[in-house]
């Protein structure tokens, strides 16, 4: 008998403490598979990626804005068929147009009216959302200290000999629009080239000042034939105060940028301009004859006309930026949200 502690007979002590071989690759593996699991769950989670959140917001309908847009037109430049269009679109989207006509001879409110309209409009809130309409000039309600959003103001120019050749006809001729309409004019046969010639009043030049004093307010001095201070004015008002001002040679593409930035009120109006040639022509004068070259270069050597060109280019460059633009990006937006928190 072997005494406790001593190999038995024919076994040595290496083999006691070698445990068999398939027994070892069992706590092997169990063993690497624990190491993995506990390497692996020492390591932080890789950052969940941020979603990208385009830049659309789902409007609170408790905190709804009805905005109140207005468009003071200048006489004879497509005013009439660009405002067909909200007048045809109204019912469907949803708001109201509305005419603001003036009584008196000149395009301008007295400040008692002035603070009545400013008033009126930003506190009926039975005819909200709403386009106001209407020759005036621009009237600026953030002097009236009134509470909430602003107006949105938008505008259309055109060339200015353009626009006063076009008005001078209209009075001897009348238009398509109101056929039966007897023009203050009317049974005038001389030519515009006649007028000037003859140095008359209806082809003065000062009759080209409507542009500039129409953008540049109710200050006495908008209204002086030729002021400079009256431009930089005018100037000013385009820049910080009017949302969106197009012209007239370009109507459809300011149709179209109407639609895009303002589609509460203008959706669908690109087709409905584009699908009707009556659309495209609401009021065309009767008869009009194209001013001879001299006659051009009579006005143009004229302060007025040289003051409202230049409010006319400053206009027309930067509608041509915005049009370029807009047909790079074909509309489409170019930015998105990120990293939103919480």
């Amino acid at each position: 008998m072997s005494t406790p502690g001593t190999p038995l007979p024919g076994m040595s002590w290496s083999r006691l403490l070698v445990a068999p071989r398939p027994l070892v690759v069992i706590f092997l593996a169990f063993a690497s598979f624990f190491l993995l699991l506990f390497y692996f769950r020492s390591i932080p989670p890789s950052p969940t990626p941020e979603p990208v959140v385009l830049s659309v917001a789902v409007p609170d309908p408790s905190t709804r804005y009805e905005p109140i847009l207005i468009y003071n037109r200048i006489p004879k430049t497509a005013s009439t068929t660009l405002m067909h269009l909200p007048y045809e679109l109204c019912k469907t989207l949803g708001y109201n147009v509305l005419l603001l006509n003036i009584t008196r001879p000149q395009h301008l409110l007295t400040l008692q009216d002035r603070v009545f309209f400013a008033n009126n409009i930003t506190q009926w809130q039975s005819k909200r959302p709403a386009l106001y309409h209407g020759h005036f000039g621009y009237i600026d309600f953030d002097q009236m200290g009134l509470s909430g959003p602003s107006p949105i103001y938008i505008n259309m120019i055109r060339r200015p000999l353009d626009r006063l050749v076009s008005y001078y006809y209209f009075l001897r001729y009348g238009d398509d629009f109101r056929v039966n309409k007897i023009r203050s004019r009317m049974g005038d046969k001389m030519t515009f080239d006649e007028c000037v010639e003859r140095k008359l009043g209806d082809c003065d030049p000062k009759k080209m000042w409507v542009q500039v004093p129409w953008f540049c307010g109710h200050f006495k001095k908008c209204w002086e034939p030729g002021n400079r201070w009256a431009l930089e004015q005018a100037k000013f008002n385009l820049a910080h105060k009017y949302f969106l001002v197009g012209v007239t040679e370009e109507l459809e593409t300011f149709i179209q940028l109407l639609e895009m930035t303002l589609p509460r009120f203008f959706k669908g109006a690109t087709q409905m301009f584009q699908n009707s040639d009556a659309a495209q022509h609401i009021r065309k004068t009767k008869h009009k004859d194209i001013p001879s070259e001299q006659t051009v270069n009579r006005m143009k050597e004229t302060k007025v006309w040289k003051l409202e060109n230049e409010f006319y280019e400053f206009a027309y460059s930067h509608f041509m930026a915005l049009k370029s633009e807009f047909k790079q990006t074909k509309g489409i937006g170019m930015f998105h949200y990120e990293k939103i928190r919480p």
